[in-house]
């Protein structure tokens, strides 16, 4: 049984709660001049998710941290020359090219992998290399057919041998079309010095366990392990040696760490107003956001519609470094329309509704319109603050 070493620091709920505002880039002013890719780096991962409502989810988590930036600088700042690469992460994620090298251990852990959900049929793997060597980049139709019938799930085997591929770290998506990959070798889209698998599993781990508490700022040992979905065993094994400090926050009755520069000074600046994908990494973890914010978060797409409490895509509001609403939105023409609006009470209101405005600006609408408001009597103070900000 490892002893764990006795917390020097002890923070309040709210300390940890703003410094785990500050590492994701809620608390302070935004650093513009890195922009998307700054944040990318500071995130250390960014989740992909075919869902698209407002704008898809790895084009909301910049905007939620800096603002109305244009959705094709977002674009270009992930894939124009290579700037990060997709893999698995916390879910499917954009990473930092730079973190290339520490993704060695889960590229091993797929080339030793036993069994699949899907064949791979004999010969694919090699014609499909062989063809991107050829004539790529390609996208899977390009490469032959992605799929053998209608159903998503039924791959072709080109589509398997080109996913294998890229799990292998053999290949790499280098842009999104039509939010399709199009792929090409790994030698020739990732910079020569960091195309390598040198690094052992545990340097690898140590790498990901310290950007994982720079990320979060605090973290419990399950906060840790969640950020780049790894086993508790293996945070275990290099938490000591990661560079993160052990600290006790109040009120969560568990061991924690901290990212030493989380520490170094109080977090102060102001807070983001903004509506957050469900899939933003402030949000990720469920026990997490429930432990920081007191707010329960579920995504409720794949929940059969009658059964939805919050609607399809519901997206928190932050505000005051709070998590003090939700809003499930939809687009008609130039008008964002927010179908479902849950307010955690009247103080909530006007926070709610710059998020709305600013949304709606962002994605080139002209108007709000609120069609149910779970509380009735904030409905028409809502309906006010909306005029109001847009008169």
């Amino acid at each position: 049984m490892t002893t764990l070493p006795r917390p020097a620091t002890t923070l309040t709920a709210d300390d940890a709660r703003r410094i785990a505002l500050r590492a994701q880039g809620f608390l302070g002013a935004p650093d513009r001049r890195a922009g998307v890719q700054g944040v990318l780096r500071h995130l250390g991962a960014v989740q992909l998710d075919t869902i698209s409502v407002l704008a898809r989810s790895h084009e909301l988590v910049p905007y939620a941290r800096l603002g109305a930036v244009g959705r094709k600088t977002v674009e270009s700042a992930y894939w124009t020359e290579t700037r990060a690469f997709e893999y698995w992460s916390h879910a499917a994620c954009i990473l930092p090219i730079e973190e290339w090298p520490h993704f060695a251990f889960r590229r091993r852990a797929y080339r030793n992998r036993p069994h699949w959900n899907h064949e791979l049929p004999a010969g694919a793997y090699d014609q499909v290399v062989k063809q991107l060597r050829a004539e790529g980049p390609l996208t899977a139709t390009e490469l032959g057919g992605a799929k053998r019938t209608s159903d998503w799930w039924d791959w072709s085997g080109t589509k398997v041998a080109v996913e294998r591929a890229l799990m292998y770290g053999e290949v790499v998506c280098v842009e999104r079309r039509g939010w399709k990959r199009l792929y090409d070798l790994a030698e020739r889209a990732v910079p020569q010095a960091l195309l390598h698998d040198e690094l052992d599993d545990t340097e690898c781990l140590r790498r990901l366990v310290r950007l994982a508490g720079e990320s979060l700022g605090v973290g419990t040992r399950a906060d840790i392990a969640d950020y780049h979905r790894l086993k508790g065993e293996q945070v275990d094994a290099v938490i000591a040696d990661s560079g993160l400090v052990p600290v006790e926050v109040e009120g969560w009755g568990k061991p924690a760490w901290a990212a030493p520069e989380a520490l170094a000074t109080p977090p102060r600046g102001r807070h983001r107003t903004t509506l957050l994908s469900p899939f933003d990494s402030l949000i990720w973890e469920r026990a997490r956001t429930e432990r920081i914010f007191g707010f329960t978060h579920r995504l409720e797409a794949y929940v059969p519609k009658p059964k939805r409490i919050h609607g399809y895509f519901a997206m928190p509001v932050l505000a005051g470094g709070r998590l003090v609403g939700r809003v499930d939105p939809a687009r008609e023409g130039s008008t964002l329309v927010a179908k479902q609006v849950t307010l955690d009470g009247p103080r909530a209101v006007p926070a709610v509704a710059q998020a709305l405005i600013e949304a709606a600006t962002w994605v080139g609408c002209t108007d709000v319109r609120v069609e149910r408001v779970d509380a009735p009597h904030l409905r028409e103070p809502l309906a006010r603050e909306l005029a109001r900000a847009v008169g």
